[in-house]
């Protein structure tokens, strides 16, 4: 790449490279694919192996398990639907997601599951895109009855058995109380997963068929969706959930005969994509543009404006930023933004080297995406670590610190 064509500096490009060099040769990472892009331009880097124990090199189409970074993807699929007034912003969600309506709420979010008072209103299509419609995973209530009943029920992703199809799913979700009322408080993962459903009755259509055509497809993804086919499965590693106490590599997934060599019975927008360096590049690169990719849109100016700026009170907002700074030991410092758009964080202050403006999110599976609309840039970086240990975390917050510094004007 030409030096200065890219508005990166050639020694910080460098500088980065050592950085992601040292994470895999610490032995914690056993490889990783790194994406950079600004002006037009990107850089990347594949280095380590898919498997800790050496095996085939990472490359740059290494396909992997994308966990929460599908969150800000997905979202495109249910703001198309609004883009075309199939879905309006407060239109009540129990008009295609019936097994919402009537809600019981909790009187205390940590109490027994019926001890409840009525919902003080309906549940609204605006409460599920923005993660504030009462039900969510919330790290500080791990030993509460309702979050016992969801993993009880099978409502989320990363339990030993997969979750079930779209109907049944929302069945058991409709038969549990709320923690929070609607439009009280943001609460984690759940909502992106009802999105999925909601998308699937109003098309009439699977989930994933609608994204592919309406995303996947004008937009270049040619690796992204909710299972890897036998014909690229070898380009998909082992997902490693380390151990916490020893740091031992656990497989939580193989490649072959794992859960995402076939396709799901949930095609679940909150965790489920696999994708490519390139592919969300695409995607990221779309949303700066202002939802415009070459000569085709695919989303509205505004749809993009509504998902990458802050759409949170600082009364919805309050448990998200708890989590972030007084549960370091779960998030190892990720979610600290200040902020929540539709599907991804925003900055709306400065607490690291990242500006206010920047907006995308970080994943489980040790993954992290993010486009920046101050600096025009994006970063990828993917790795097959997940963050039951803090490394993949500490490569991601060493990758954004390094490549902020490789902007060269």
């Amino acid at each position: 790449m030409q030096h200065g064509s890219s508005g990166f500096s050639a020694a910080g490009l460098r500088r980065l490279r050592g950085v992601l060099e040292r994470h895999v040769e610490s032995g914690r990472i056993p490889g990783l694919v790194a994406l950079v892009g600004r002006g037009g331009e990107t850089h990347v880097e594949a280095i380590g192996t898919m498997r800790h124990d050496g095996g085939a090199p990472m490359r740059r189409d290494t396909i992997f398990r994308m966990a929460s970074t599908s969150k800000p993807v997905a979202m495109a699929a249910a703001m198309i639907l609004v883009d075309e007034c199939r879905l309006r912003l407060d239109d009540l969600a129990q008009e295609w997601l019936p097994e919402l309506a009537d809600r019981q709420v909790l009187r205390r979010p940590d109490g027994p599951l019926d001890d409840t008072v009525p919902a003080r209103r309906p549940i609204t299509v605006r409460d599920l895109l923005t993660s504030t419609f009462g039900l969510g995973m919330d790290m500080t209530l791990l030993s509460a009855p309702i979050m016992g009943a969801i993993i009880e029920r099978g409502l989320t992703p990363d339990l030993p058995e997969p979750m079930p199809g779209p109907d049944e799913w929302m069945r058991r979700l409709g038969e549990l109380p709320l923690a929070y009322q609607p439009g009280e408080r943001w609460a984690y993962q759940i909502s992106h997963d009802v999105l999925s459903v909601l998308v699937a009755r109003v098309t009439g259509r699977p989930f994933e068929e609608f994204l592919r055509e309406r995303v996947f497809e004008p937009l270049g993804m040619r690796d992204t969706g909710f299972h890897v086919p036998a014909d690229k499965i070898e380009r998909l590693p082992v997902l490693y959930a380390p151990d916490p106490l020893t740091g031992e590599f656990h497989v939580w997934d193989e490649a072959e005969g794992g859960r995402w060599s076939r396709p799901p019975a949930f095609q679940g927008s909150g965790g489920g994509l696999v994708s490519t360096a390139d592919d969300y590049h695409a995607y990221f690169t779309m949303l700066l543009n202002k939802g415009v990719h070459g000569n085709e849109r695919i989303l509205s100016r505004p749809a993009v404006e509504l998902m990458t700026t802050n759409r949170l009170t600082p009364e919805q907002n309050a448990a998200r930023n708890a989590l972030a700074t007084e549960n370091v030991h779960v998030s190892f410092g990720q979610g600290q933004h200040g902020g929540w758009g539709m599907g991804m964080a925003v900055r709306t202050y400065r607490g690291d080297y990242a500006p206010v403006g920047q907006f995308g999110w970080d994943g489980g599976s040790g993954t992290s995406t993010y486009a920046d609309p101050v600096n025009g840039l994006t970063g990828i970086l993917l790795t097959q670590v997940g963050m039951s240990v803090p490394s993949s975390a500490r490569l991601i917050h060493d990758f954004w610190t390094t490549l902020y510094q490789a902007i060269e004007d």
